[in-house]
């Protein structure tokens, strides 16, 4: 009889009951016959709680990141990839053989991959709104992208405007709209951004991070005014087949 290798993964995050890792990976493990391999849901109320979690966690290879913990996990790690320095934001985490664990942002690839099929000569310019550690990664694609962006926050700073800002010239001046904020995440479908929706034309891409609902208000409201419309989706699930090679080179 072999024995079998057990391997554990996981998702750290606060209140992720709803989470899309934990039902993707384990899809994944039982149809491409990953035996032994779990992964588990690891709901910490603050980010001081992360040590206990890799302590008590016999097995654990590897880790994804979720918010509010995208850079305040980074100081419990003891490396980084170049790229998740640049970025300032982890959402993979290696544990090697050593015990050491390595962060890596598998959020900038899948935003990458996700947009790519929607730009169009025209789409020269985007809003981020947020500036929370998911926003971090889609600012980074979009560097790589060669698109200006500029963010958008609840309040001004050297950094971002606020929604005060926005108006028919800033949705003439930038055609793609990048809602990087958890507004109108399950179960408060109600809520989205404070924009002038009506400023939206088929020449604009609205993008979500939000997979749940598949169509926020945000994405509801936008293409009601003719805009392309995508969700978190294909971004989730390019970003996870990603962090999958990195946990097991």
């Amino acid at each position: 009889m072999v024995d079998i290798v057990r391997k554990r993964f996981g998702l750290v995050g606060r209140n992720i009951s709803y989470s899309f890792s934990k039902g993707y990976f384990t899809d994944k493990f039982n149809s491409e016959n990953f035996e032994g391999c779990t992964y588990e849901n690891f709901d910490i109320p603050e980010i001081n709680a992360f040590p206990e979690v890799v302590k008590n966690t016999p097995d654990l290879k590897g880790m994804s990141v979720t918010i509010p913990y995208k850079e305040a996990v980074i100081p419990f790690l003891h490396k980084l990839s170049k790229k998740a320095l640049l970025i300032g934001a982890v959402n993979t985490i290696k544990i090697t053989k050593k015990g050491k664990l390595k962060g890596y942002n598998t959020d900038y690839y899948g935003f990458k991959k996700s947009l790519q099929p929607l730009l169009e000569p025209h789409h020269k310019k985007a809003l981020i709104l947020g500036t929370g550690g998911a926003s971090k990664g889609v600012a980074f694609a979009l560097d790589e992208l060669n698109i200006p962006y500029t963010f958008v926050s609840r309040e001004a700073s050297e950094k971002a405007i606020d929604y005060s800002r926005i108006n028919a010239t800033t949705f003439d001046n930038y055609q793609i709209i990048i809602n990087a904020t958890p507004v109108g995440t399950s179960p408060n479908v109600a809520a989205f951004p404070l924009l002038p929706y009506e400023f939206f034309t088929k020449k604009h891409i609205a993008y979500d991070l939000i997979y749940n609902p598949a169509e926020t208000q945000f994405l509801q409201k936008a293409a009601a005014q003719g805009a392309k419309i995508k969700n978190g989706l294909d971004m989730l699930i390019f970003q996870a087949e990603k962090a999958w090679k990195i946990w097991n080179k």
